[in-house]
């Protein structure tokens, strides 16, 4: 493959990037962002792997679905149409919880998993917490105050419940809030005509099936529910372990993206 990345949609709409060569590494976004969010990591981990990065549906440059949808369907296609057999997998927040259920839906498919944040499907019955953050960004989208929206979610995942928005970057907020932004005013589509599925069981209560080696990365800084978590995922998970950084909130990756990116390569040559 060229040094330039291709860039393209699969037959379903969803929007990627691959670039590079090596063993294949699937990156799966945060949900208050987009692919970019991978930006800070892009040139490193194409440097010694074959990465796709991709727009989860509802994000991006991703379409809406046509029918039926999942989450971990559109990453298990994906792959597929890209003739990835077997890939290592890095999700964060929303994205841990896809890449979880795709390892649990063809374990065959995942090589390693690396969870930021675990969100999404790995956080059970939602905490009164994030009940909280949820009704204020829809009461905002109601009212059409989309900047409201924005940055009910930038307290909530870039700078945590713990500090104050002095001790963030402002850089981080803004490029947060750009892509935050951006699905917000995408179109919404009838999840009648095209209804999401999970797992069933759900991935949370399914850990113990994991059966590749896993690297769970929290900050301490986050939201309460998903330290919690990151503890749980770690737990049980049988070959996982737990990296914790303090004073860093949920966009772990982009707080620390040295680090992070170091981090997920390390791991991954230890994979067996």
């Amino acid at each position: 493959m060229s040094d330039a990345a291709l860039i393209g949609r699969t037959a379903s709409g969803i929007a990627y990037e691959v670039a590079g060569t090596g063993s294949p590494l699937v990156l799966v976004h945060a949900g208050p962002a987009d692919r970019r969010m991978w930006d800070p990591q892009w040139a490193a981990f194409r440097a010694r792997h074959r990465v796709v990065r991709y727009d989860a549906r509802g994000y991006g440059e991703s379409l809406p679905p046509a029918g039926p949808w999942s989450q971990h369907g559109d990453l298990l296609s994906l792959m597929d149409e890209l003739g990835i057999a077997r890939a290592h997998v890095v999700g964060a927040s929303m994205g841990a919880g896809i890449a979880v259920e795709a390892a649990l839906a063809r374990p065959e498919a995942v090589a390693s998993l690396v969870i930021a944040a675990p969100g999404g499907a790995l956080l059970g019955p939602p905490s009164e917490d994030l009940q909280t953050v949820w009704r204020e960004e829809i009461a905002a989208l109601d009212s059409g105050d989309i900047d409201a929206a924005v940055e009910v979610n930038l307290r909530a995942w870039v700078d945590g419940p713990s500090r104050p928005i002095e001790a963030v970057d402002p850089a981080l907020r803004a490029f947060v809030g750009t892509m935050q932004r951006d699905a917000f005013e995408l179109p919404e589509w009838d999840p009648d005509d095209a209804p999401e599925t999970e797992l069933s069981p759900p991935a949370e209560a399914r850990l113990a099936e994991i059966d590749c080696w896993t690297l769970v990365v929290v900050g301490e800084a986050d939201q309460p529910s998903i330290v919690h978590s990151a503890a749980q995922v770690a737990a049980r998970i049988p070959a996982a372990r737990l990296v914790s950084w303090p004073d860093v909130g949920h966009m772990v990756s982009l707080e620390r993206p040295i680090d992070f990116g170091r981090l997920v390569l390390d791991f991954i040559d230890a994979v067996p």
